[in-house]
């Protein structure tokens, strides 16, 4: 009688340790560019802002476009991982813009049809494999005219707001939030966001378009890409723009904002 007693006592207190084993944890996958992969944007960064248990994979590569990123196969990896049955939701976040822009010869897309037709399809497939899309505009640049920013990715921010809007699929409009931020701090303190110091007066200041080439950026100041603090700042505005919109599922991705 005291060995079944006992025996029903520790299934008890076993079955939730089992039923915890058996739940699989949430995941998300980041698709970008360079403003968003690893050393040169805020993609781990976004990645260590989740809970522990949660896992995230940084995708975004840099060089790559809306159009590149499919065609040279990384689009077939995030489908592969979506189909892999490993998790119990997938979040999908898309961000290009950078390199859809003219002059970047194997990158460069369409504005009118090309582009808005990737960011829909980009959009369509992730929900036909069950994950969630989320889309961004693009980083701002933080190259100043006096005190204003040159805000050359207008034109793609305004593609995506509107695929956005037609697909009726959450927005980070991350360029938008990103370039009220520089704005703020001013050229000087933006500078100290890239991922090298600026040069000294009459040293070269790399231009964010040369910086920016197919493949990993390289660790020299240009006024796109990221070091640590901009990282930092980054992928912050985009937890707390989620939690904004989104503060039930944000707070069972997301640590603690002071975490």
């Amino acid at each position: 009688m005291k060995f079944r007693l006992a025996s029903a006592l520790s299934a008890a207190l076993l079955a939730p340790s089992l039923a915890l084993a058996d739940v699989k944890p949430a995941r998300m996958i980041l698709v970008g560019d360079s403003t968003m992969a690893t050393k040169s944007g805020y993609g781990d960064a976004l990645c260590a802002r989740l809970k522990p248990e949660l896992s995230c994979v940084n995708l975004a590569r840099g060089g790559r476009s809306s159009g590149s990123f499919r065609a040279e196969g990384l689009w077939d990896q995030v489908q592969q991982m979506l189909r892999d049955g490993m998790h119990e939701h997938n979040y999908v976040l898309i961000q290009f813009g950078h390199n859809d822009q003219p002059g970047k010869p194997g990158r460069s897309t369409d504005l009118v049809h090309d582009f808005p037709a990737n960011m829909a399809r980009y959009v369509d497939e992730t929900r036909a494999a069950g994950a969630t899309p989320v889309l961004l505009t693009p980083l701002t640049r933080r190259s100043f005219r006096g005190p204003w920013l040159h805000d050359d990715l207008a034109p793609w921010s305004a593609v995506t707001r509107q695929v956005a809007r037609d697909k009726k699929v959450m927005l980070i409009d991350l360029n938008r939030l990103s370039q009220q931020a520089v704005e703020t701090m001013g050229e000087a303190e933006a500078d100290t966001l890239a991922m090298a110091p600026k040069p000294l007066p009459g040293q070269p200041v790399h231009p964010a378009t040369t910086a920016e080439r197919a493949g990993a950026a390289n660790p020299v100041f240009d006024r796109t890409h990221l070091g640590l603090k901009g990282a930092q700042l980054f992928s912050g505005i985009v937890a707390d723009e989620w939690r904004r919109q989104q503060p039930a599922i944000a707070a069972r991705i997301f640590k603690m904002a002071s975490e």
